[in-house]
């Protein structure tokens, strides 16, 4: 990677201190001009894409029907995962996953989806189970060290 010339020198320069780029919301000449040619079109645009869709162009039906009920996404799976509280469980839930998968009940995508979901828990659950060790451990010693203050004493 240390040979790539795309990343041996950095493209441009960065911007001077001072200088803040470009102000939020600003747009480029094109966009400008087009929003400019359309202005108070869009209705008309919308009758006529209805229209065109009614009349059989299936280009204008997909993009009516697109903004009408805009395909769906992040639906909720219909597959069933047992709790996960240990990182066995999460080997049991992703073995569950998995099957799913080879079944057909659910698709590579949204198994790679579980499966990042399910090791984003995994460390979650494996943080707390360290903090709860870390917390015993320190009570240990704290009571240890109590012991030996009195002994000194």
């Amino acid at each position: 990677m240390a040979d790539d010339p795309k990343r041996a020198k950095p493209r441009g320069a960065p911007f001077r201190p001072g200088n803040p780029g470009k102000p939020k919301g600003a747009r480029n000449r094109a966009t400008r001009a087009m929003a400019g040619l359309l202005d108070g079109e869009h209705e008309k645009l919308t009758r006529k894409a209805v229209e065109l869709a009614l009349g059989g162009d299936l280009g204008a039906l997909r993009l009516c029907l697109d903004r009408l009920a805009p395909r769906a996404r992040d639906l909720p799976l219909a597959i069933t995962l047992p709790p996960i509280a240990t990182a066995e469980d999460t080997y049991n839930a992703s073995t569950a996953v998995l099957a799913a998968l080879v079944t057909g009940e659910i698709t590579p995508s949204e198994a790679g989806q579980m499966m990042s979901v399910l090791t984003s828990h995994k460390d979650i659950v494996d943080a707390c189970v360290h903090e709860q060790r870390l917390n015993r451990i320190e009570q240990r010693m704290d009571e240890q060290k109590r012991e030996r203050d009195r002994g000194r004493r």
